[in-house]
């Protein structure tokens, strides 16, 4: 005989939530499959071919940035959490309680399709890797979801209104990403037009209402007023944020020309090579852009070449003092400045099946506009080395962007959990971007993708530094030596062959 249940949920009300979400830069929502067009086609509705975001994928993050925000990057969820509290039980929690929140999944108008490439970047040549390109379709931005959250709650229950007052405030500011690629500046969204209803499903006039919000025929009941979501949900933030990370914000001009191709022309009749533009919401013309995945590129080569020349390529070892190695065979060694990096950015490469090792990166960087720049088409020619007259048919022409003195492009990069070694490692590489030594994009080997440094500011959890540049040299304030203690602990860190398993 099966056993009955003692104890049942007791909702007195019902609190129905809509907004519209709009895509501040490219998002791709995919289900994971491959077509014959495109390695990452976009998901869609089957019956309308709209774009289509899954409550799923909605809930998850919002889930996730209440774990991190009450409880710091990395940590596991406990019952006691507003994560727990507004989703319901988790992994491993055979007694967890069933969500009281509903997320539903949110229908899209799109803005136009995207297509980018992708490529995987040999450290050692520069070059791309054989059999490392994709392509992807991205929803571009300005394309907008409907939202639409339904809260069934005891009355006056406080804890729960502010866990959800939390989750859709840090949606609406835009600390939450959704979709692939979301460290890398694809996902960066805004929530705008939030309305608010509450239904008191006591009342039978109110319950009718709710029985019908979703009909073309609704009845509804008084929607909530309010000048902000907070307002209007009679809810407030929660004052706990444990997170912990390093803000690194600087901003460049172009010191002659920068290329980073887009794969797609606009028309065959264009240059043969063309610098990757992106829409915007609320601009007409496309504008010219570094990728997230750009930036992360040129900055985790760097970072291993600097970790491997002052380690002096040291193989890593375990706790046992027992040397490490790549694969099973012990043929190619694992060295410290692979594991040191790997920690910052994530692997490197991911053996199928492998789940242990297999971690996200903890660098988080935004696509960058570039703003007041030029552009001019270029006509090259491939030179024959022997005879020093034109190669037969290598005749192309290009369109990169070219830089003016207004000229400006911004980094924007976030280290979760910095140690004081990683922040030494950041610093330099801000030092190599900072004065050219670090070209980004292509072509670098005929002077491309130089930058030259104008200011910066550097957020730790202790204190806030600026650089700024004055002529020939580097203001830096405040006026301390913690920035260059850093840059010590990293080169005493990568000389130890020793893995940390923190």
């Amino acid at each position: 005989m099966a056993t009955r249940r003692t104890e049942h949920r007791s909702i007195t009300e019902r609190w129905v939530v809509t907004g519209t979400l709009q895509l501040e830069t490219p998002s791709h929502f995919g289900n994971g499959d491959a077509d014959a067009l495109t390695d990452m086609p976009l998901l869609v509705d089957e019956v309308n071919g709209k774009p289509l975001l899954p409550g799923t994928s909605i809930a998850g993050a919002l889930r996730n940035y209440l774990r991190e925000r009450m409880l710091g990057y990395g940590k596991k969820e406990d019952v006691d959490s507003l994560a727990s509290t507004l989703f319901g039980g988790f992994r491993g929690d055979d007694e967890g309680a069933q969500s009281p929140l509903i997320v539903f999944d949110a229908p899209g108008y799109s803005a136009g399709i995207e297509l980018r490439d992708g490529v995987a970047i040999d450290p050692e040549t520069r070059t791309a890797l054989d059999e490392k390109k994709f392509d992807m379709q991205l929803l571009a931005a300005g394309s907008t979801f409907d939202l639409r959250f339904e809260l069934a709650v005891n009355k006056d229950d406080e804890k729960l209104m502010n866990a959800l007052a939390t989750a859709l405030q840090g949606l609406e500011d835009g600390q939450i990403t959704l979709g692939a690629r979301k460290r890398r500046g694809f996902g960066q969204v805004t929530v705008k037009d939030w309305r608010v209803w509450k239904y008191g499903l006591h009342k039978h006039d109110e319950l009718l209402a709710w029985l019908a919000s979703e009909r073309d025929w609704q009845s509804s009941a008084p929607e909530r007023e309010g000048k902000s979501l907070l307002e209007k949900l009679g809810a407030s933030i929660s004052s706990v944020d444990k997170r912990k990370s390093a803000h690194l914000t600087a901003t460049f001009s172009i010191d002659g020309t920068l290329m980073i191709r887009s794969g797609f022309g606009a028309s065959d009749s264009g240059p043969d090579m063309v610098h990757l533009h992106s829409p915007r919401a609320g601009k007409k013309e496309r504008v010219p852009v570094i990728p997230g995945t750009s930036w992360a590129g040129v900055l985790r080569q760097r970072a291993l070449k600097i970790a491997r020349t002052v380690s002096s390529n040291l193989q890593a070892v375990n706790e046992h003092n027992e040397k490490l190695f790549k694969d099973e065979k012990k043929e190619k060694p694992l060295l410290k400045a692979e594991v040191f990096v790997d920690e910052i950015f994530g692997p490197s490469s991911i053996n199928r099946g492998d789940k242990k090792n297999v971690k996200a990166s903890r660098v988080q960087i935004k696509e960058s506009e570039i703003t007041e720049s030029a552009s001019l088409v270029v006509t090259r020619v491939k030179i024959d080395r022997f005879t020093g007259g034109a190669y037969e048919s290598a005749l192309f022409t290009e369109q990169p962007a070219i830089g003016k003195n207004e000229t400006r492009l911004t980094l924007d990069l976030e280290l979760r959990d910095p140690k004081e070694e990683e922040l030494g490692l950041i610093l330099l590489l801000l030092k190599d971007l900072w004065t050219g030594d670090l070209p980004i994009g292509g072509e670098s080997g005929v002077g491309r993708g130089r930058l030259k440094g104008l200011s910066a500011t550097f957020s730790t959890p202790e204190d806030t530094w600026s650089f700024t540049a004055d002529g020939g040299e580097v203001t830096v304030t405040p006026t301390t030596d913690k920035p260059e203690q850093w840059v010590k602990v990293f080169n005493e860190e990568v000389k130890k062959a020793q893995v940390s398993h923190e």
